[in-house]
């Protein structure tokens, strides 16, 4: 693997996921793989999950890790092309990628939807250039479009906690303050329709996402005949994909909350979401600190997800 950026990239599901679950046995196991390798792990958007699992995957692999916040600790940069540069931009991205480059051995990004040109945010402009300058193996720790390490961990989550052959996954739409990237979402249903369990994804009308993503899965307008005989409920918020409205937040209907009355018509299924959460915005108290909830397992294995991805790429470009 010379870079992971999508499901696309971790080639058979069941052989990641054994891997991923003797890695979890002892995740010391490879601790001399990345001696004297440098992880280079930089950050165009907040982020707590993914820096800190991210780094302690590294630090389990005997990388050295380097983390860069480009907003506080770093030059303002340029991403256009053809740009007088005479604003408060004093480097563009073009010099800066093949420096950052010259400083490790991989690279993780993370750079979100803008929301300012739907095809600039869907043609993966900025993690593009970094695989096209940076001269070394690049990873998405989430980009405009996926967020494959934390789909990676869901699944593994999944995996653990189901108790069918082909368990019922339902992705559900909640309301939010903010306008939020499609990344998850996407990723998520681009995930699970690599397995063969089945998929309902419920939102409001105006909330389609790309059907590169949805695929295969069903549709359901109506939140609670989606729930119905649910195993796994995961709910997200993301603001309008489609064309006039790309960015924009079309509802803030607390009915799509998910709570306790939602949560009994499924099959006793169990809650997940990535976090940060907004409590009682997205799920109630009720639901979120039940026995039902598994969002603090799913968040433990991002460290799984990254770890493969991490060895994967040293084993595959410097063993």
């Amino acid at each position: 693997m010379r870079h992971f950026t999508s499901v696309n990239d971790i080639g058979n599901l069941d052989v990641a996921l054994k891997e991923a679950f003797e890695l979890k046995k002892d995740v010391f196991r490879y601790d001399a793989l990345g001696k004297n390798k440098t992880l280079l792990a930089i950050f165009f958007d907040s982020s707590l999950r993914t820096r800190l699992s991210t780094q302690k995957a590294a630090l389990n692999l005997g990388m050295n890790a380097i983390v860069l916040d480009v907003n506080q600790g770093a030059w303002k940069l340029e991403t256009g092309r053809g740009v007088i540069m005479d604003g408060d931009k004093p480097e563009h991205i073009l010099e800066a990628i093949p420096v950052m480059g010259s400083y490790c051995d991989i690279i993780g990004l993370r750079s979100f939807a803008r929301f300012e040109n739907k095809q600039d945010d869907y043609e993966e402009k900025i993690l593009n250039q970094f695989i096209q300058y940076s001269g070394k193996p690049v990873f998405s720790m989430e980009a405009a479009t996926r967020h494959p390490l934390q789909s990676f961990a869901d699944l593994i989550t999944i995996e653990e906690y189901r108790k069918t052959e082909r368990p019922k996954i339902v992705l559900t739409w909640a309301p939010h303050p903010r306008s939020l990237p499609q990344a998850v979402p996407n990723s998520f249903a681009e995930w699970i329709n690599a397995t063969d369990y089945e998929l309902v994804i419920t939102h409001p009308e105006g909330y389609e996402l790309d059907k590169r993503f949805t695929g295969k899965a069903k549709i359901e307008y109506n939140q609670d005949k989606a729930f119905e005989g649910a195993d796994f409920i995961y709910a997200k918020n993301w603001a309008a994909y489609n064309d006039p409205n790309y960015g924009k937040i079309l509802s803030k209907d607390r009915a799509w909350t998910v709570d306790s009355r939602k949560m009994a018509l499924t099959n006793n299924a169990y809650f997940m979401h990535c976090l940060p959460v907004r409590r009682n915005m997205i799920v109630t108290d009720e639901v979120i600190e039940s026995p039902q909830s598994i969002v603090i397992p799913e968040a433990a294995n991002r460290v799984i997800s990254a770890q493969v991805v991490l060895k994967r790429l040293l084993t595959d470009n410097y063993d």
